[in-house]
C-alpha cells in the first residue's frame, strides 16, 4: 500500500489509555515500593517520598523542614558538600529535594551507567546529614532575603495572603514566613526533625532501565532506612463567607489579584466535572477569562484559574495581574463568566474546542517513563490509582452543556469566596 501524503491522517480521539501497572513491593521495614520499568531509556529515576505532618513542628519553626531538606547535600559524615556536588556532577546525576505543603521527598536522576556508583551516596544524605553550621547560617541570610524581596513582588505577596485568609493563620498551610523567622530555629532543631520526623510513613517511586540485580540493590540500600510510622489524620477545611483582603501599594502601577475558595478531593464523583468546568473558565489560553480579561478588554497579559492539589481537600483559585485601575471591575467580570456558565449551555464548537484540548493534554502527561512514575505517585497520594486518568477520558469525551451547568451551580458561590488584592 502507497501511502497519499497528500491527505492529512484521519483524526481520531482515543477511547481508552493503556497504562503499565506499577510494580508493587514492601520493604522488610514498612515502606512500599511502586516500580514502573522503562528499559528503552538508560536513565533511573529513585524519588523517596514522605508524609509531612503539618502539624509536627511549633509555627514559629514553619521554616524548619525546608530547610533540613534543602541542607541534605551540604555535608554528610564522610563528605564535604563540595565532594558531595563534585561526585553527583562527574556522574552527571541530579539530586533534587521536593517539599510541598503535605509531602517531603528528594530524588535522584542518573545514568544506567553510573547508577551503581551514586546509589550509595543518594542512600548518605537520608541519614548522615550532618547540617554544617557555616553552611546553615548562610543559608539563612539568603533565605531571610528571598523573603523580603518577595514580599515586594505583588504576585507572590497576593498567593501567601490568599493562602492565610483561605486556611486561616492557625493553620500550617495559612502561615507566611517572615525574615525574623530564619533566627527562630538552629542546628538542633533540623537534626532533630531530620532524625524523628523526615521520613514519616515514606514511600519509594522508581523508573527507569532497572534489572533485577539493581532492583535488588536498591531495596536493599532502602530497607535499612529508619522510618516513623504514624497514622496522619486528613485535613477538613469549610468555606467561610465571603472574604475580601486588600494590601495597597501606592507605588504599584498593577494589582495581583487571587479568588478563590475549597472544593473537594480527586475521589470524589464530581471531581472530574470540576476540572472540565475549570478549564473552559480560566484553563487553557482559549478560556472564558482568556477572551474576555485580555482579549476584548485589555485588563491584562494573562488570567487563569487552578485547582491546587490537596490529599483531602484541593482548592480552586483565579490568578492575575491587571492595571491597578482596573481590579474591580476584572473582579466582577470573573463573577460574570462564571454566572453566563451556571446559566447559558456552552456552544457545541465551544463543547468541542474544549473535549479536544483536554484529551490532548491529558494524553501528553504520558509520553514518558518519568511521568507516568509522576502522574502515578500524585494520583497514588490521593488514595487512587491509573483509572483514574481512564474516567477522566471517558468524561472528557461525553460531558454535555447541562453537566456544565450543574457543576457551575453547585460549587461556584460569590459568597464562599475568599478575595485578595495586592497592588
Amino acid at each position: 500500500m502507497i501511502l497519499d501524503r497528500s491527505k492529512a491522517p484521519e483524526f481520531r480521539i482515543p477511547s481508552e489509555i493503556n497504562f503499565p501497572k506499577p510494580e508493587s513491593r514492601t520493604l522488610s521495614n514498612g515502606v512500599p515500593v511502586f516500580f514502573i520499568p522503562t528499559p528503552e531509556i538508560d536513565a533511573i529515576k529513585i524519588e523517596i517520598s514522605s508524609g509531612s505532618d503539618p502539624f509536627s513542628i511549633p509555627f514559629e519553626k514553619l521554616l524548619v523542614p525546608s530547610f533540613t531538606l534543602q541542607m541534605l547535600l551540604e555535608g554528610t559524615n564522610s563528605k564535604s558538600g563540595n565532594e558531595l556536588d563534585d561526585i553527583f556532577d562527574t556522574f552527571a546525576s541530579e539530586v533534587e529535594p521536593h517539599i510541598g505543603f503535605e509531602y517531603l521527598g528528594i530524588s535522584l536522576l542518573t545514568t544506567k551507567k553510573h547508577f551503581s556508583s551514586v546509589l550509595p551516596i543518594f542512600r548518605e544524605l537520608l541519614t548522615e546529614a550532618t547540617f554544617p553550621e557555616k553552611e546553615l547560617a548562610k543559608r539563612k541570610k539568603q533565605k531571610a532575603l528571598n523573603i523580603s524581596i518577595q514580599k515586594e513582588q505583588n504576585g507572590h505577596r497576593a498567593s501567601q495572603l490568599f493562602r492565610k485568609s483561605l486556611f486561616g493563620e492557625n493553620h500550617p498551610f495559612g502561615q507566611i514566613a517572615d525574615e525574623s523567622d530564619v533566627n527562630k530555629f538552629e542546628k538542633n532543631d533540623l537534626m532533630g526533625f531530620y532524625e524523628s520526623n523526615l521520613w514519616t510513613n515514606p514511600e519509594l517511586f522508581l523508573t527507569g532501565n532497572i534489572d533485577s540485580k539493581e532492583f535488588e540493590r536498591i531495596t536493599g540500600f532502602f530497607e535499612t532506612l529508619p522510618v516513623h510510622n504514624r497514622i496522619q489524620s486528613n485535613q477538613n477545611f469549610v468555606n467561610g463567607s465571603n472574604f475580601r483582603f486588600s494590601e495597597e501599594k501606592e507605588k504599584s502601577v498593577q494589582s495581583s489579584i487571587r479568588i478563590g475558595c475549597h472544593m473537594i478531593p480527586k475521589t470524589h464523583p464530581d471531581y472530574i466535572p470540576l476540572l472540565v468546568f475549570n478549564t473552559i473558565l480560566g484553563g487553557y489560553f482559549g478560556s472564558r477569562l482568556i477572551k474576555n480579561i485580555r482579549e476584548e478588554k485589555g485588563h491584562t497579559y494573562g488570567i487563569s484559574s487552578s485547582l491546587g492539589s490537596l490529599k483531602s481537600s484541593d482548592y480552586w483559585v483565579v490568578m492575575a495581574d491587571v492595571i491597578k485601575e482596573n481590579a474591580d471591575e476584572v473582579i466582577e467580570e470573573i463573577y460574570k463568566e462564571i454566572f453566563l456558565l451556571q446559566t447559558v449551555p456552552i456552544s457545541q464548537n465551544e463543547l468541542d474546542t474544549v473535549r479536544n484540548y483536554m484529551v490532548g493534554k491529558l494524553l501528553t502527561q504520558f509520553s514518558s517513563g518519568f511521568e507516568l512514575i509522576s502522574r502515578f505517585k500524585s494520583i497514588h497520594q490521593s488514595g487512587l490509582d491509573f483509572g483514574f486518568f481512564q474516567n477522566q477520558l471517558d468524561y472528557i469525551l461525553n460531558f454535555s452543556p447541562e453537566d456544565i451547568i450543574r457543576i457551575g451551580n453547585k460549587y461556584f458561590h460569590r459568597e464562599n469566596m475568599v478575595e485578595v488584592i495586592v497592588g
